[in-house]
């Protein structure tokens, strides 16, 4: 029983350590951004669901915060149903190609 909690808790590390070691991929994004475009490459754009708001620009943002707003928004931590139903629909590598795509752009 003792082996099968150590394996256990040692798979369990294993998927954490890989998943950090996720590196996005520009070039892979841009099959990836179609649905992103619609709204965050609007100037200007304001949604109005749920809520009015003014939708932000990604380009040049911060590769790390995109990852991890978009991991926010899958895990249910930022509320917004719009998002959430996007970003539960992207993998780990998903999310680390669509921050490097918009993180390279000026």
């Amino acid at each position: 029983m003792k082996k099968l909690f150590a394996f256990l808790a040692l798979a369990g590390l294993a998927s954490v350590a890989a998943a950090a070691d996720v590196v996005g991929n520009a070039k892979a994004a841009e099959n990836k951004v179609a649905m992103c475009i619609g709204c965050h490459g609007i100037p200007g754009y304001k949604a109005s669901f749920p809520e009015v708001y003014q939708v932000p620009m990604l380009g040049g943002q911060n590769a790390k915060y995109i990852q991890s707003a978009l991991n926010a928004y899958k895990k249910g931590d930022r509320k917004n149903p719009s998002m959430r139903g996007i970003a539960a629909g992207l993998s780990d590598q998903d999310i680390a190609d669509v921050a490097a795509y918009y993180a390279q752009q000026k």
